[in-house]
């Protein structure tokens, strides 16, 4: 507008006025192109369904499901978690995958009754299958609207994935936490309930690839929140560390000096595999996947060296992706995912999806 200043902050009330400069001075220093924090998560998901709209719609602005339902005579696959991680988990939503995804705020769980409304929109399929990251929040909202929703007649069973091996591989579950692994099992399970498979086999096979699933993560940059601006942990510039969380939790084994890519991929594939269950002979998936600001170029390198160690012990890499699927903001650093494979997981994983960040053809 002519002879007006190009920074000058046009205010709907005085709170508005109040919050535009220090919404400004948020976004300065993360260096994100965002609006007003408070509304992210709408306007992402918001921005997800249009650019994906051949095949997911929001049912709200909370509960995102695929653009073309599946029959009801199949079983249907929910899942929950906060926003900030994409393009996990609402990216998977899709054929032969995911059926719905309820989202929460950035790092935080939806609830429970978002979760319920969730499951009501399945309750006439022929089962519902509602896997849960283990997480205090996921699991307290999860397990609530279980609950609910078995009190309501509906057909519904739980998993819990939990493949984080940090804390070490005899941990209590309560203290293994659910990581990337979440995506690879939602698409074992979501192709037996698009094979037409019942709800008890369907938990059966998700079960079954479950107990093999491994997951270790390594940092050596943490995030900001982008809510906040706010650093969610620290590590100095030359350090790193292997086992932290995606929130930044501790239980790792503590920061230490970064090293090359070879000696990072091999420590962490060495304590994956008695994990992961396996022997020579046998066959496996392995992922790396990006925590947001590592690049592919980084990534392949440690795939590479993973691999190596796993062929040189008589392994074979059945099946393996290297790219970002639950990304925590612009951290630096990767999960490495392992899992044992039989003929029938193997298939599943080979089986035809459509979502809108694994499509198998």
């Amino acid at each position: 507008m002519e002879g007006i200043p190009s920074d000058t902050i046009f205010c709907y009330n005085e709170w508005d006025c109040f919050l535009r400069p220090l919404t400004r001075l948020i976004l300065m220093v993360m260096k994100k192109f965002l609006n007003d924090p408070n509304h992210l998560t709408t306007e992402l998901l918001q921005g997800y369904a249009l650019a994906y709209a051949n095949k997911v719609k929001l049912v709200d602005d909370r509960i995102v499901v695929r653009a073309k339902p599946k029959s009801k005579d199949k079983v249907a696959l929910v899942t929950l978690g906060g926003s900030g991680h994409e393009p996990a988990l609402s990216g998977y939503v899709g054929e032969g995958m995911l059926d719905a995804s309820v989202v929460g705020d950035i790092f935080a769980a939806p609830g429970a009754p978002k979760v319920l409304d969730a499951l009501r929109v399945f309750k006439d399929h022929s089962g519902i299958l509602l896997v849960i990251l283990n997480h205090a929040g996921d699991v307290m909202n999860g397990n609530m609207a279980f609950d609910m929703a078995k009190k309501e007649g509906i057909n519904v069973q739980k998993i819990l994935t939990a493949e984080d091996i940090a804390p070490g591989i005899n941990a209590p579950i309560e203290d293994k936490r659910g990581l990337g692994g979440c995506i690879p099992l939602s698409k074992v399970a979501g192709a037996a309930a698009e094979a037409g498979k019942s709800l008890d086999e369907v938990v059966a096979v998700a079960e079954k690839f479950n107990k093999t699933m491994a997951t270790l993560a390594v940092t050596m940059k943490t995030a900001t929140h982008p809510q906040s601006g706010q650093y969610i942990s620290e590590l100095p510039d030359d350090m790193m560390e292997i086992g932290m969380g995606q929130h930044g939790e501790g239980g790792g084994t503590g920061p230490q000096k970064i090293t090359a890519a070879d000696d990072t991929a091999a420590l962490m594939v060495e304590r994956l595999i008695p994990a992961a269950k396996l022997q020579k002979g046998d066959k496996a998936m392995l992922i790396i996947n990006g925590s947001g600001a590592t690049t592919l170029m980084e990534m392949f390198v440690v795939f590479r060296k993973a691999h190596q160690v796993l062929t040189a012990k008589g392994i074979n890499v059945a099946a393996g992706r290297c790219e970002e699927i639950l990304t925590v903001q612009e951290a630096a650093g990767f999960q490495m995912f392992l899992a044992k494979l039989d003929d029938e997981t193997q298939k599943y994983l080979e089986a035809a999806s459509d979502a809108p960040y694994w499509v198998t053809r």
